[in-house]
């Protein structure tokens, strides 16, 4: 077959043209040159910038020509472009009309909705040219990254173990202990493998790690002086562009290839990468925020707008975008396919996910197109798809989310339950729904135990150390009066506010943790947990630190040190989940004996074995896991018995008999002191007295029958 040349059959300048191709959206190579496509239904023109790198004016400026407009889609090819050292931008003039929603303005340089490389925040930290016309500049993106034979590793969703981090934080602090170049950024992620699966985690759900400006309502502290940022970066600047500054390589604009060979290790060594995405809002914020590039591109197809033209704040955060016209579900879809195809993501987490299935005018669909178009899209087919099934308008979907038999939730409720039957602060009956994978909320459904991401911590709130040292938030440090983060908590400090010499508090909220963790891994369902509570990290209260760049985020290794004690408990309780596929069931119990064992697959418990106490100031529950029932009798694995007491005096459990030639043995009790607390799963010793123990006060024994 004879190879067809593109050829330039217009000029504008020294700069030759040809009528380009509509699809795909952003800047794309073909022969000679590179095709720039970018959409919007009110413009009256579009003119392409170019810039050299860095540079503070253009080099060119081409309008496109009214023949290159194809619909609503401006579409043109230019030819001999030094792509690697250039930025391009938009201009787009259209009607001004705030209360009409249109904010078009030829004097701004707009970003690339898709653009895959966004320059302009290059290094961490350091400050803009404030003057410059065009701050966040869209790059042109080459691939010839070698993934060799990589690919998703599609772990089943019950099989997870997922570990929430924040890129930055995770190995910002000197005591990281790797090189100073590589701390804070995905290189220092990779670094640390060895260390992740020491701990036994398969999945790191990463903050979001798209371009953001954390610069965005950047201020001093009012108290210290010291700037405070947009740190979390849940404010997408470009939901296509990884972030430069979270690269040891992106002041050189090697955040591409340095993300890729993030994930590609984490693969090598079983560890799935999921993405936190923020398709709730953008950085635009509200009426007086910053035209970066939706607003100045297409106002009222990309935002959810008032009658009279002011956004819609279903986020809380100034706007909300509106996904559910068919242009910006076609940004999300080709967003995230770009995320699983080019960068081998093997899942998604949704940043305020009940937002996706609101209509242009906030009100919740039954039938939401874009969630259904993601659960049964072929390229996400298994991506993993976790929804934080609320938002900040009010709407709570935690088990009614729409899911289409895709989608996992955070489930609020598990972090709520654990927290307060912790402090001995709800009944046993709502425990054992969420320690089942919570059948209340999904089984009706038709939605599966990996249905629930059972947490108790994650980086909105307090971390597990705070959860049993503060009775309140502190938040000073914030700059807003403690007023901001959630008053609602769940916690108990266990008799002192803060940090304390006092052994016996200090035993108490290590034991509290234990037993956090062990509800954790025993629960059904899929366990996450927050980055550093396997080894007692602490914010000192604040339960909100989304604006630190400092040590209330970054994660201080030392801990491993001093709270050891806790970091070998996690790590034998999560490789005790591993060894046991009882605790990992593909469906939910059904409450029967439907193998012919001679037990049900689940059975409750009480102080006295068989004889659960249901009432409501009831401070103990145990339950006992039939091996024979495994994954619904497809595999055999041992029996488990988990007995928790959340009483403040040490209880009598009477244990329930196994069958003949099977002995209990003591995986993990919180009540002994470590090393004693737990054992490597498969060294567990003989239980002495096999027909019952005395559980300690506020303590939980797990036992293997075997």
């Amino acid at each position: 077959m004879q190879r067809i040349d593109v050829h330039p059959t217009h000029t504008h300048g020294k700069f030759k043209l040809r009528r380009g191709n509509p699809a795909p959206f952003g800047a794309t190579f073909v022969p000679g040159g590179v095709n720039f496509s970018i959409f919007s239904s009110h413009a009256t023109s579009c003119t392409l910038v170019l810039f050299k790198k860095h540079a503070p004016e253009p080099f060119g400026e081409i309008p496109f020509p009214d023949e290159f407009r194809i619909g609503n889609v401006y579409s043109m090819i230019v030819f001999d472009l030094d792509y690697e050292n250039i930025e391009y931008g938009y201009r787009m003039d259209g009607p001004n009309n705030f209360q009409e929603g249109h904010w078009f303005d030829k004097s701004k340089v707009l970003l690339d909705p898709y653009a895959k490389i966004i320059g302009g925040r290059d290094v961490w930290g350091t400050p803009p040219d404030w003057d410059d016309m065009y701050h966040h500049r869209a790059r042109i993106a080459f691939d010839d990254f070698d993934w060799e034979d990589d690919r998703p590793l599609e772990i089943a969703p019950e099989d997870q173990i997922i570990y929430e981090m924040h890129v930055r934080s995770f190995t910002k602090h000197e005591s990281s202990g790797i090189k100073e170049s590589h701390r804070g950024t995905f290189a220092g992620i990779r670094d640390k493998i060895p260390y992740l699966k020491e701990l036994g985690v398969n999945a790191i759900e990463l903050m979001p790690v798209y371009e953001f400006d954390e610069f965005e309502n950047s201020r001093p502290n009012p108290t210290t002086g010291e700037t405070l940022y947009n740190y979390w970066g849940y404010s997408t600047v470009g939901f296509f562009a990884p972030k430069a500054g979270y690269a040891a390589t992106g002041k050189f604009g090697m955040q591409v290839d340095e993300l890729k060979a993030m994930v590609k290790e984490l693969h090598k060594n079983d560890i799935e990468v999921i993405l936190d995405v923020v398709f709730n809002h953008t950085a635009e914020g509200n009426e007086r925020g910053p035209t970066i590039s939706f607003r100045g591109v297409d106002n009222k197809t990309y935002y959810m707008l008032t009658p009279e033209g002011y956004y819609y704040n279903f986020s809380g955060c100034g706007n909300t975008l509106n996904c559910n016209n068919p242009i910006v579900r076609g940004i999300v879809l080709d967003c995230l396919r770009y995320w699983a195809a080019e960068y081998h993501i093997d899942g998604f987490r949704f940043d305020l996910a009940s937002i996706l299935g609101r209509d242009p005018w906030g009100a919740p669909l039954s039938n939401p197109p874009l969630l259904e178009t993601l659960a049964f899209d072929p390229i996400l087919a298994k991506c993993k798809l976790i929804a934080e099934a609320w938002d900040a308008g009010g709407l709570y979907q935690v088990g009614s989310f729409p899911a289409y038999g895709r989608w996992g939730e955070w489930n609020g409720k598990y972090r709520d339950a654990i927290r307060k039957f912790l402090k001995a602060d709800t009944t046993v009956g709502e425990m054992a729904q969420r320690l089942q994978g919570s059948p209340d909320l999904y089984e009706g459904a038709g939605r599966a135990p990996a249905t629930s991401i059972n947490f108790i911590t994650a980086h909105d709130g307090f971390t597990l150390m705070d959860m049993v040292s503060y009775n309140g938030k502190h938040n000073e440090a914030n700059g807003e009066n403690n007023n901001d983060g959630s008053n609602d908590n769940d916690s108990w400090n266990c008799g002192w506010e803060g940090e304390t010499d006092n052994e016996y508090i200090n035993a108490l909220r290590h034991r509290q943790i234990k037993n956090a963790i062990a509800l954790l891994m025993v629960s059904q369902g899929v366990p996450m947990m927050l980055m550093g509570d396997e080894m007692g990290r602490t914010k000192y209260g604040n339960n909100n630190t989304y604006c630190h760049d400092n040590e209330l985020n970054w994660l201080n290794w030392d801990l491993l040190k001093k709270n050891n004690d806790i970091f070998q408990f996690t790590k034998n309780c999560i490789n005790f989940r591993k060894a046991h596929p009882v605790l990992r069931n593909t469906w939910h119990f059904q409450n029967r004996d439907y193998v012919g064992s001679g037990y049900a697959d689940i059975s409750w418990h009480g102080t006295q074995a068989w004889n659960a106490d249901w009432s409501e100031d009831a401070k103990a529950i145990a339950f006992m896991l039939c091996g024979e029932h495994a994954k619904g009798g497809t595999v055999e694995d041992n029996y488990v018995y988990v007995a928790t007491n959340v009483y403040w005096d040490a209880l009598w459990f009477e244990i329930p008999q196994l069958p003949p030639g099977l002995q209990w043995h003591v995986f993990a009790n919180t009540a002994m002191p470590s090393p004693e607390d737990s054992w490597t799963p498969g060294s567990e010793p003989v239980l002495q007295d096999q027909y019952g123990m005395l559980v300690g006060d506020r303590s939980t024994v797990i036992l293997v029958g075997k």
